[in-house]
């Protein structure tokens, strides 16, 4: 089934931020680094999503700045990033299959791209190794096909 209401995107970013933060490479800069309080962040990322998948949202908020902040205090890298991604895909595919699921894996990759270039990152190529690691060149290689 796919993604089609605001509680399917409560769920589906309830699971992904719980794989999240626990995962060893991502999870301390929700964690430690930000001390990210899910119950508080949950409603601002929904409407995020709601507004990129169904346009219906009124999010206004500046979705770089504290990612920004977080790099700031620790480099965030095409590592993380790539890794980030691997947990959207998967969770977004233990959840939903169809036209807004795909639309949110597109989505996540283009925002893991835009991210990194922002912050900064030279080489968004090459970067990363490791078990269960996605490289952002796959994601960039898909982005320009």
């Amino acid at each position: 089934m796919d993604i089609s209401t605001r509680d399917d995107l409560d769920v589906l970013l309830r699971r992904f931020y719980t794989a999240a933060f626990a995962d060893p490479l991502i999870g301390p800069f929700f964690t430690e680094v930000a001390g990210t309080d899910l119950d508080v962040h949950l409603p601002r990322i929904t409407d995020f999503w709601e507004r990129a998948l169904f346009r219906t949202a009124a999010y206004r908020r500046n979705a770089f700045a504290p990612h920004s902040a977080l790099h700031s205090a620790r480099p965030l890298t095409a590592e993380h990033f790539g890794r980030w991604t691997q947990l959207w895909h998967a969770t977004v595919d233990g959840l939903h299959q169809g036209p807004n699921a795909d639309r949110a894996k597109a989505q996540g990759e283009r925002i893991a791209l835009a991210m990194l270039r922002r912050l900064g990152g030279k080489d968004v190529s090459t970067a990363g190794e490791g078990p269960g690691f996605v490289p952002l060149a796959a994601v960039e290689l898909r982005a320009a096909a």
